[in-house]
Order: structure tokens, then C-alpha cells, then sequence
């Protein structure tokens, strides 16, 4: 790194709102920033990140920019690499931790470290046969994710053993049986040699801890922390944090407790809300100003949450009509075409199938309108509610991708693609980019014309997508920093934006937006879910309405269902709450 220059660090400030500008000239010693929803967080710690590199006051590799997905951190990458801060490791708290074990285990421990399990049912399933036991497929599900809830909040099964009559009990097993696959489970791994994700952060937190030499040279190899999301903290992940940090305190978290949606798997708010008792000397800042929804969905959002714990009342920043986006201050998504405006809606339907092509008409009517099919999202509360959905869409001929289902990168026909590039990065070229690229991907198959058939169109799609990246390069870039771009992309799982309408559970939603959002199955059983029954659970499914709402730049269409004569439906309680009923 070439030696900073004071004038090219400030332009870095260019453009920030004075909550946001007040973090990012804030770089030594703890900060808690409370931000919500579409508030331009990732904006303000990025140019934080951003302006403590080119400012000289922070060695980018020994900064660690921790998040919760894969997605989350490469994107947190690609936006500090536009910015200049070229080093910066931006990571999953599993991915962090996996990559500091392995490195540490054959020294302190010998051998490789473990073989990470790769998932938990498969192995409980085997489990609970030899155990002469028989559990459908949710029941295995409820206990994989019990055995997480466990390990991430800390509790050894002896200790779990003693609260676990206040625990909830996957379907056909009793207390007595559930702790007993907690013991096989734990031997079924020591007797494979195999550790699963939460035993990463355990066994890292643990050889820190009993391990000072360790402890020292992690610390001397990262001396600056950004925690992102981080009312999703759990009390596991919270302690990684700690023994990293040691007795030093230069750690800036960001989080909004409305938008704490993981409770189920032992996130805390309370790391956020707290984090001024457990550093007495952090500087706190609030992000209130919402740059994304419009001025109706904002109002109806901070009805939602009123007088909850931690709630922030947003300020909307763009009103209810045809105005222009406000200019990049806003920190929130690349400015879209004003789309019409109308307060947010509420519909009641008999059927689910009605339910549907009300919602199927909707989309269609917008992407005639002129909205495009990438800003068009159905958000529900299970995944079990989607197939309905993508029926209805595509019976209208529109192109539909299911969130959270086949990752992009991950496509048999996305991989041929990215080889087919890389290979053209081996050959010397004297055209423009986007014509090596575009002749790439017709050796793959790919046309100028979009395709009749649904699966073709469907393949046109994901390679017009990887086409459209080459827009995103900075001017100058060649055919082998496009490469690296998508080996980057790839690795990260940084998906492009593709032109079809989104379906997703709201969980898998958090941290997107669209210009138009349909949430749907907004009654009582389905969103709050049927197994919400206190007033903690009900809660967690009020902030996750408060999530699936503040998706919604532009427009936000809500539905719900009433349900057959035998199992009848009332509106969810939050349409009311919103100000809907």
C-alpha cells in the first residue's frame, strides 16, 4: 500500500449523511452503531473500514470485517475493494474461525484438524435407526436444530439435561430420548473424528483460551473489528469475539434489534443493546434515517414496532409521490426509476389458489408497467409456501427463481461458463471485454435472443446475468480482472442480480430489497406461525414482519388467507398493529 494522502482519505466521507460520517471518522475504540432498516449501514461501515485505510490509521490486513453469510461477506468485500481497502478480510464468523483452526490445530493439537461434518440429519437419521428409534423428516430437522441451539448457547448436555423439560420436543421423542441423541450424537462424531460447525467455534474458542501463544499471534494478525448484524450474535459466537479481542476494545458493531429474527437459534439482542455496559468508554450512534421505502411503508413499519425493546423510529427520507431518489447520501441501493407509489395494501382471500393469482396478476401488471422482474419479490413465512407461488407466475409466463434454493454459482451451467472465461484470461486479447465475454458465452450456449422454451429461457437467464457483471467492472478492466471477479464471486457465493421475480422465505430475505414486495399469508397460524404461542415467540414473528415489510422500496402489497370451512383463518394480528384494519 502507497502512502496515504489526507485529501483522497476525506473523499472517501464524500456523500455521507452526518450519523454516517460521525462512525466513519470514528476509528479507535469501541462503537455500537444501532441502525435501521434501510438505514445505509453497510455504507457507513465500509467507508469507516474504508477512511481508516487510506487514512493510514488502520493496516488493512489487520482489519476483520465479520458478518453472518457468505453472500453478506462478499459483498462487504467487493464494496471495500471499490473503495480502496485492497486487504481487508471480510468473513463469516465460521469462516474466520475455521481458517484460524486449521491453521493452529497440526501445532498445538498434531495431525489435520478434523473433517467438518456436513450436515447433521443425515448422521442423526443413522443415529436414531440404530437407536431402534423412527422420526419423519421435520422431527430429525427440529432435533439438528436443537443440538445448535445447544452448542451456540453454551450448554454442556448435563446442563442442558437440567432445562431441558423447558425445551420444545421434536415430534415422537421424549426428554429422556432427546438428551440421549444429544450423547450419541456428540460420540457418533468423536467415534468418525468429524466436528460440525458449532464444534468450529467451540474448539477455536477453547484452544485461544488454554493457548496464550495462539491467542497472541491471532491478535497480532488482526487489531481492528467490524461485527455486522449484530443483534444476531449468539452467547457462542459473542465469546469468540471476546477472546479475540482480549483486553483491547477497537470494535465497531452494528446491528437493530427489530430486526432480531434468530432467537430460535440463540441470537441475543442483548450484546447490542448491552454493548455500552460492557464498554463503558463506546461511542454510540443511531441510524434513523431510512433511505430505501417510501414515506406510507416507513410509517406503517414504526407503527409495527412501536414500543418494542431497542425499536428505532425511522425518518423516511423519500416521501409518497413521484420524487427522485435522493442522491448517493442516501447510502442505500443504486438509485431505480421513481415507480408509482401507493400506501400499502391489505387483501383478504378465500383460497390459497386465489390467494396466488391475485398475486401472480399483480406482477404482471407491474412488469407491464414497466417494472422490471429483478424488483419484484413474494416473501412468505415457510418455504413450504412457495411452490403456489412460482406455479402461478410462471402460468403467466413470467420468469420466477426461488431464493435460497440452487445457489447461482453453483448451476452446472453457470460453472461451465466461468471456466469457459477463465480460460479466455489465459489468451491474449486486443477486444473490448464485453465482446470476449459475450463470445465466451456462446461457446456455452448462450444467445442475443432470449429463448421460447422455460428451462432454455431459464439457462439464458443465469449467462445473461454473468454477462451483465462486465457493466459492474471499473473502466479500463480486462478479461483477466473479470476472472478474478467471478473466482472471487464464485468463492464468496456474490450472486448477480437476475431478471426474474424473487420468491422467499422472509429469513432468507434479510438484507434485500425490491421496488415491489408482496408479502403473503398474512393470517393467524401462518404469519404469526401456528407454534408462536408466548409472548417471546409472537414477538420474533412481529420482527419478522417488521423484516418482510421494510423490503419494500416502492410498493408493498400485503395478503392473507381465510382457509377452508374446517381450519378458518383470521388476518394476522400484525395488519392491525401495522394501522391496516
Amino acid at each position: 500500500m502507497g502512502v496515504p494522502v489526507a485529501g483522497d482519505a476525506e473523499s472517501v466521507l464524500d456523500g455521507l449523511d452526518p450519523e454516517q460520517r460521525e462512525i466513519a471518522e470514528h476509528l479507535r475504540g469501541p462503537v455500537s452503531v444501532l441502525a435501521g432498516a434501510g438505514t445505509g449501514k453497510t455504507r457507513a461501515i465500509t467507508h469507516r473500514i474504508a477512511y481508516g485505510v487510506r487514512s493510514g490509521v488502520y493496516a488493512p490486513e489487520r482489519v476483520l470485517a465479520v458478518t453472518f453469510t457468505r453472500k453478506a461477506a462478499g459483498e462487504l468485500q467487493g464494496r471495500l475493494r471499490a473503495l480502496g481497502a485492497d486487504g481487508v478480510r471480510a468473513q463469516t464468523f465460521h469462516g474466520a474461525a475455521l481458517s484460524q483452526l486449521g491453521h493452529f490445530w497440526p501445532d498445538v493439537v498434531g495431525g489435520t484438524a478434523p473433517q467438518i461434518l456436513s450436515g447433521k440429519v443425515a448422521a442423526l437419521s443413522q443415529l436414531v435407526e440404530s437407536n431402534g428409534m423412527r422420526l419423519g423428516g421435520e422431527a430429525l430437522r427440529d432435533l439438528a436444530a436443537e443440538i445448535e441451539w445447544r452448542k451456540t448457547t453454551m450448554l454442556s448436555i448435563d446442563r442442558y439435561a437440567e432445562h431441558v423439560e423447558e425445551r420444545p420436543l421434536p415430534t415422537g421423542v421424549t426428554a429422556e430420548q432427546l438428551i440421549e441423541l444429544h450423547r450419541g450424537y456428540a460420540a457418533l462424531l468423536e467415534e468418525r473424528r468429524q466436528i460440525d460447525f458449532e464444534d468450529v467455534l467451540v474448539l477455536l474458542t477453547g484452544m485461544l483460551e488454554s493457548e496464550p501463544r495462539v491467542a497472541l499471534q491471532v491478535r497480532e494478525r488482526y487489531r481492528f473489528f467490524t461485527v455486522d448484524e449484530y443483534q444476531d450474535v449468539s452467547p457462542l459466537q459473542h465469546a469468540l469475539l471476546r477472546v479475540w479481542l482480549g483486553d483491547r476494545d477497537d470494535v465497531c458493531v452494528v446491528g437493530d434489534a427489530s430486526q432480531t429474527i434468530y432467537s430460535f437459534a440463540g441470537a441475543s439482542s442483548s450484546y447490542l443493546l448491552r454493548f455500552g455496559v460492557e464498554h463503558p468508554n463506546a461511542r454510540q450512534v443511531r441510524l434513523e434515517r431510512n433511505y430505501r421505502s417510501r414515506e406510507p411503508i416507513v410509517r406503517m413499519a414504526n407503527r409495527l414496532m412501536r414500543d418494542q425493546p431497542g425499536a428505532l423510529t425511522l425518518s423516511a427520507m423519500r416521501g409518497s409521490g413521484e420524487e427522485e431518489t435522493p442522491a448517493p447520501v442516501a447510502g442505500a441501493a443504486p438509485a431505480q426509476p421513481p415507480a408509482a407509489a401507493t400506501a400499502p395494501t391489505f387483501e383478504w382471500f378465500a383460497s390459497e389458489a386465489d390467494e396466488a393469482q391475485a398475486v401472480a396478476g399483480s406482477i404482471a401488471a407491474a412488469i407491464q408497467a414497466g417494472t422490471p422482474a429483478s424488483e419484484i419479490a413474494v416473501l412468505y413465512r415457510t418455504n413450504a409456501q412457495s411452490a403456489r407461488f412460482e406455479e402461478a407466475i410462471r402460468r403467466n409466463g413470467m420468469s420466477v427463481r426461488v431464493h435460497g434454493a440452487q445457489r447461482f454459482f453453483d448451476r452446472a451451467d453457470v460453472r461451465q461458463a466461468v471456466m469457459l472465461i477463465r480460460g479466455e484470461a489465459k489468451v491474449a486479447h486486443d477486444r473490448p471485454l464485453f465482446q470476449i465475454v459475450s463470445d465466451a458465452l456462446r461457446a456455452g450456449g448462450w444467445s442475443a435472443r432470449p429463448p421460447e422454451g422455460a428451462a432454455q429461457r431459464e439457462k439464458w437467464e443465469a449467462l445473461s446475468a454473468l454477462l451483465s457483471l462486465v457493466d459492474e467492472m471499473p473502466p479500463g478492466s480486462g478479461i483477466v480482472e473479470f476472472s478474478e471477479e467471478l473466482l472471487a464471486r464464485q468463492r464468496t457465493q456474490h450472486e448477480p442480480t437476475l431478471d426474474a421475480v424473487t420468491l422467499s422465505a422472509v429469513h432468507a430475505a434479510k438484507g434485500l430489497e425490491w421496488s415491489l414486495v408482496h408479502v403473503a399469508g398474512l393470517s393467524e397460524g401462518q404469519f404469526p406461525i401456528v407454534h408462536a404461542v408466548d409472548e417471546a415467540s409472537i414477538d420474533e414473528e412481529r420482527r419478522l414482519a417488521y423484516v418482510a415489510f421494510t423490503r419494500a422500496r416502492d410498493t408493498l402489497r400485503l395478503s392473507g388467507v381465510a382457509g377452508g370451512a374446517r381450519a378458518p383463518r383470521q388476518p394476522s394480528r400484525f395488519i392491525a398493529e401495522a394501522g391496516l384494519a
